[in-house]
């Protein structure tokens, strides 16, 4: 284990965030002096790897915080909810990917490239917003800076990895078995091949972590619909946007959609600002934004895709246009790893920041 530094709590440490957490604490050579990889119960017994060491998972409970100095928790917002306050009772700083604290208002909500000083407002706790806002305002606030945003929709395609391992195995299981069945199939009209196998995905494979299958599907449907139609996911989108960008009225809509792919979500946003704009003049912008690459070549193919940045720390934009409907309106596309920028590096950036 590394000398010096700090140490570090990570709870929820063998999940999908979490893993990703500890690889990027270490590719980023942060100072750390001791590491305590935090699980559930049936996390007990098992090891992480950090450092070329192999570290056993301790148990959740009330006495995991003695001695940390930052604590991460990448483990739901009932976990956070519970332990943050007693991790900050121990004098750790928690720095939480859940979306319990997010909205407090004492608790600072951070991109370390839009907002980093608000860090220094922390009393505790530091909240690691939505994914997908997250990927869109990577774009949006460069722009924002020079332009003056007024309103922005929003149309998201979000990787089955966000909902965790098991969306993952899900999207697996129903590709598998629609490959399966149309080898079954092979010998009878292609048509009526592909219909059958097509309703062994649902059949044979029925949905549990999604509300339907979603191999070769779009699920219009990310988290549970409100009474005002939109879902807890879209109006995270807008409530976190003002947040972080200190814009209460600014008007956000967002249709957030899950789609069959493993990795990195992606974004369609139109944006209509108080001052003219054009595409050289945002490109220029975009070119320039911190964590953030131009890849914005329509006419040889070379705009940002899901391969592209997975596993990459920066999101990529593309896709710049002049929006045809709104006076002032900008339209781009951005595609970004949620599991890294969405999650663990944006993490790690903020305890960077302490």
């Amino acid at each position: 284990m590394l000398m010096g530094g700090y140490h570090i709590a990570v709870v929820g440490a063998t999940g999908a965030a979490g893993t990703e957490l500890l690889r990027v604490l270490e590719r980023r050579s942060f100072p750390v002096a001791s590491l305590r990889p935090i699980g559930s119960a049936r996390s007990v017994g098992k090891s992480v790897q950090f450092c070329g060491d192999s570290i056993p998972v301790e148990k959740l409970n009330a006495e995991s915080f003695e001695k940390i100095d930052i604590a991460f928790f990448s483990a739901g917002g009932d976990v956070s909810r519970e332990y943050v306050p007693i991790a900050c009772q121990a004098d750790a700083i928690a720095i939480d990917k859940s979306s319990a604290f997010r909205m407090d208002p004492h608790v600072p909500l951070v991109i370390p490239e839009i907002n980093p000083e608000d860090v220094k407002l922390h009393r505790g706790v530091i909240a690691n917003p939505n994914c997908t806002t997250t990927v869109m305002l990577m774009a949006l606030y460069p722009l924002h800076k020079i332009f003056r945003v007024h309103r922005v929709f929003a149309a998201t395609y979000q990787a089955v990895s966000g909902s965790g391992t098991r969306g993952v195995e899900e999207l697996t299981r129903q590709t598998r078995t629609w490959s399966e069945d149309e080898q079954r199939c092979s010998g009878r009209p292609v048509d009526d091949a592909k219909e059958t196998a097509f309703e062994q995905v649902g059949s044979a494979t029925p949905a549990t972590v999604f509300p339907h299958p979603i191999a070769f599907n779009l699920l219009p449907h990310v988290d549970s619909f409100m009474e005002s139609g939109y879902t807890k996911e879209e109006v995270k989108m807008q409530d976190e946007t003002r947040k972080i960008m200190h814009l209460p009225a600014l008007r956000v809509s967002a249709t957030c959609v899950r789609v069959p792919i493993y990795r990195a979500h992606s974004v369609a946003v139109t944006a209509e600002f108080q001052r003219p704009i054009s595409v050289e003049q945002a490109r220029e912008v975009l070119s320039k934004a911190p964590g953030l690459e131009l890849v914005d070549e329509p006419h040889n193919n070379r705009y940002p895709t899901p391969l592209n940045v997975a596993g990459k720390d920066n999101c990529q934009v593309g896709r710049v246009r002049l929006d045809c409907a709104l006076e002032n309106g900008l339209s781009f596309w951005v595609s970004g790893d949620q599991l890294l920028k969405g999650a663990a590096l944006n993490a790690v950036q903020i305890a960077e920041l302490l």
